[in-house]
């Protein structure tokens, strides 16, 4: 861990006395808790917070699928190992029986939520989704909780409308929600070395502010140990407070670490200690935010479990597939068995939930 300053020590045990009075945590709070080498102060007052905000001793998670209905990609992103260019023959756009088939695999083991998300691919237009979204209503009772940000803006772009108008025709075909992909961190300055291509990070959180004006409920999440600074980490969770304050349509915030196997972006993994103080700290400043998500699909079984007890009250999705984080090299697969167990082994009662957190299932 690192060494702080004195001053800087000071800051973060008034920002957790802070805490543990139930008051709102500044920009200068956050980045002091993220600088302290104090782990387990910290995880006790996230872990406190937690409480407050779900009192009973439920774990929560849902039974779904990630789809990637396409790996062609026109953005580039240096920290993505998935996509590929247009063109390029491992490039893919998934037929739709295939698509249909990975959900009614998916609706026989009990699946409630199916997660779509691509890259921005220059040849599908607004009436592919609507069509490929009917089509799937009309064979399925399924929540179809897919396309992030940059994907919807994209298509606004494309065919020369407003967000809000290509949002409502496909919340019309089928679109029940919309995933926090694309998010990275809140902070254009990072978003212009990482990611150059892609929206500006107002653009991704005005993209989200329309989808909650339409009554669409979102995740919000956070890409972290790139390149960003302790500070612009924090300012990440600080646009997401603003963005709830104004339109209350975020469900969960899931942070997670950047995987360097297999990208262009150099650099290292960040630590357990790394994620669990980012964990802590994210469930210490998002108090408008009902829910934190542990990262299985990044950190693995284990480190999720314990996650548990830094704040986290959400195990994630089952993810029957995932490819994305995979083609970085990181492999975790955990069985529906082995998060329950894990949640059960933490003291919680391992509890399925819809997308929109209602509770489905208490094992």
């Amino acid at each position: 861990m690192i060494s702080i300053n004195e001053p800087m020590k000071r800051r973060a045990n008034e920002a957790l006395a802070k805490a543990w009075a139930g008051e709102r945590l500044t920009l200068d709070d956050g980045e002091a808790l993220l600088a302290s080498d104090d782990l387990l102060a910290l995880g006790a007052a996230a872990r406190e917070v937690a409480r407050r905000h779900h009192p009973d001793e439920r774990i929560t998670f849902v039974i779904d699928r990630n789809i990637n209905y396409t790996n062609v990609c026109t953005t580039g992103c240096l920290f993505c190992a998935f996509y590929r260019r247009p063109g390029d023959a491992q490039g893919y756009v998934l037929p739709e029986d295939v698509i249909m088939q990975k959900i009614k695999e998916t609706v026989a083991v009990g699946g409630t939520q199916i997660l779509m998300q691509g890259g921005i691919h220059p040849e599908l237009d607004l009436t592919y989704f609507e069509q490929l979204l009917r089509a799937i209503k009309a064979r399925f009772t399924i929540h179809i909780h897919s396309f992030s940000p940059p994907e919807i803006a994209e298509l606004a772009d494309r065919e020369g409308l407003p967000v809000e108008e290509v949002l409502a025709r496909l919340h019309a075909a089928g679109l029940d929600s919309l995933p926090g992909g694309g998010a990275e961190i809140l902070v254009d300055r990072v978003r212009q070395a990482i990611s150059p291509q892609k929206i500006s990070w107002r653009r991704w959180m005005d993209v989200m502010q329309a989808a909650h004006r339409l009554g669409l409920k979102t995740t919000a999440t956070m890409m972290f140990g790139s390149m960003e600074t302790l500070r612009e980490r924090v300012l990440h969770m600080v646009r997401v407070r603003e963005a709830q304050e104004e339109t209350k349509g975020f469900t969960a915030f899931i942070p997670w670490s950047f995987q360097p196997k297999n990208t262009s972006l150099e650099g290292n993994a960040s630590s357990g200690v790394e994620y669990l103080k980012t964990l802590a700290v994210s469930r210490l400043m998002l108090d408008n935010v009902p829910n934190i998500q542990a990262s299985w699909v990044t950190q693995g079984a284990k480190m999720a479990q314990v996650a548990l007890a830094f704040g986290a009250n959400d195990f994630g999705g089952t993810m029957l597939e995932e490819n994305v984080v995979r083609a970085a090299g990181v492999t975790n697969r955990v069985p529906m068995e082995e998060i329950l167990r894990a949640i059960r082994d933490a003291g919680k009662v391992p509890t399925q939930r819809d997308t929109l957190y209602r509770i489905l299932r208490e094992f």
